[in-house]
């Protein structure tokens, strides 16, 4: 257990921003994976219609240093490719 007044500080700020990265990390997956079991069901029109929720929590998540810039653009194509050869195999 922390001793000094600063430290506890410091512990009490680092549980409040685990719990919001934590937060738009989930945020992320969970659009992440619904967009992958529409893709599967070929309902490529649906999934679609999710991508801009899926790049607005990609792009939160950045922008809070949450995840990196690279991670987050890597995770945007791909999903998008594999969105794409989904709906292509139609």
């Amino acid at each position: 257990m922390p001793i000094s007044s600063s430290v506890k500080k410091a512990l009490r700020q680092s549980k409040r921003k685990r719990v919001a990265n934590i937060r738009s990390l989930d945020k992320m997956r969970v659009v992440a994976k619904e967009i992958r079991s529409l893709a599967q069901k070929k309902k490529s029109a649906e999934a679609k219609a999710l991508l801009p929720r899926l790049y607005q929590a990609i792009d939160k998540a950045v922008k809070n240093n949450v995840i990196k810039k690279n991670t987050g653009a890597r995770k945007k194509s791909r999903l998008t490719i594999a969105l794409h050869k989904a709906s292509s195999q139609k």
